[in-house]
């Protein structure tokens, strides 16, 4: 579960982490409400808006600008609120922006220059452990960072018997150059920022920038958060936090059914039951040289109204031009998938405009089959694996 940034400062800030300050804001007259209380809290006379979208690169696509004074809080954040904001993570047409962080300016003069540094928490799955990922070349984008200056990436991994040691926090801290005060600093907001990423349930914290202020001081100025799913049932104040608009509709609408949906960039709509199974499945949709539109797993049940909603969610995705139905009967039985999908095709009668291939096997998949072929429904069945390749090869050739 993907957070905006003023909620994982939230979070960051209740593990002890320092982070830029900041006030959320709907609409241009909240923003320089936000503005206003902002000043009184922290003293800051400048002011960054930032647009509150899931997606990084914010400030290439013109959701990050500065204001100067409360008229141009209120210009900005006008120009930002309800624009759709484009940036290398977002989808072609973009993301519509409904609302905007205001947050102090921290690159204030002071005795020293300011530095920017790159960290982040996530699970070196090769390991099985997580690590933290930090750079000296902070404010870029990671990846081109490890392209063009790879030695300027440093990872700790952590030994999740003991957790994460102080002298790995200070090791970081060395390594980013820091002395003195913003020394202790870092070695202070590295363990902070772990805690917040091992309890919180997070697969990833990135924060980009950490900034080393002109006084010494360590925060962070931005912080992209993802929650492991898995674990809302124990995070219930963070399952709160879920933006639906900023999630895929079609996923939204699956999850609400009980579906387990995952969308893709194929033609080859997918039915399942079982997670190895949709794998195996989209395998076999590559092997026949097409790409998979979607993962659907309906999971143990597959009755008519289970198939009729997961059909009319495959088919929302324009790009289908072919749906593959591979079901194993082992606790729901291949007859009964089998008249799922007869009943389903016709309530839904002409809304079906692409081949169907379904493959049962399992406990009485030979009936199964028998109900398709007699159903007088232009529906194709299979037996084997290769079969159901070879239909919809056939099917979409």
């Amino acid at each position: 579960m993907n957070l905006h940034e003023y909620q994982g400062k939230e979070i960051l800030a209740s593990h002890g982490v320092r982070v830029q300050r900041g006030i959320v804001a709907n609409n241009p007259a909240e923003a320089v409400a936000a503005a206003k209380e902002l000043t009184a809290q922290t003293g800051t006379g400048w002011y960054v808006i930032k647009a509150q979208i899931h997606a990084g690169g914010r400030g290439k696509g013109g959701g990050v600008k500065l204001a100067k004074n409360l008229e141009q809080v209120e210009e900005i954040a006008g120009q930002i609120i309800g624009m759709d904001l484009i940036t290398p993570q977002t989808p072609p047409t973009g993301k519509k922006v409904h609302k905007v962080l205001v947050a102090e300016d921290v690159y204030y003069p002071g005795e020293s220059e300011t530095s920017e540094f790159y960290m982040s928490v996530l699970l070196n799955r090769a390991k099985g452990r997580n690590m933290i990922m930090y750079s000296t070349e902070g404010g870029m984008d990671i990846e081109e960072v490890a392209e063009h200056t790879p030695d300027a990436i440093f990872t700790e991994e952590i030994d999740p018997s003991v957790g994460l040691q102080g002298f790995q926090a200070r090791r970081i801290a060395f390594n980013l150059g820091l002395s003195g005060n913003a020394f202790k600093e870092m070695v202070s907001f590295v363990a902070a920022l772990y805690k917040a990423y091992t309890d919180s349930d997070a697969s990833m914290f990135e924060i980009n920038p950490v900034l080393k202020t002109s006084d010494n001081k360590i925060l962070a100025v931005d912080a992209k958060v993802v929650l492991d799913d898995n674990a809302l049932y124990r995070q219930k104040k963070y399952e709160e936090m879920r933006d639906v608009r900023e999630e895929n509709p079609i996923e939204v609408e699956a999850k609400e059914a009980g579906l387990n949906y995952v969308d893709l960039d194929g033609t080859v709509g997918c039915m399942v039951n079982g997670a190895g199974l949709a794998m195996a499945t989209m395998d076999l949709i590559k092997y026949a040289g097409f790409e998979p539109a979607n993962f659907l797993d309906v999971g143990g049940t597959a009755d008519a109204k289970r198939v009729e909603t997961a059909f009319r969610i495959i088919l929302r995705d324009p790009n289908v031009k072919a749906i593959l139905i591979n079901i194993f009967g082992g606790i729901v039985r291949c007859d009964r998938v089998a008249q799922g999908v007869v009943d389903a095709y016709k309530n839904m009668g002409d809304s079906i405009s692409v081949p169907i291939i379904v493959r049962l096997q399992g406990t009485n998949a030979e009936l199964a089959k028998e109900l398709i072929d007699n159903s007088g429904m232009p529906i194709l069945s299979a037996t084997l694996f290769q079969e159901a390749a070879d239909q919809v090869q056939a099917a979409l050739s």
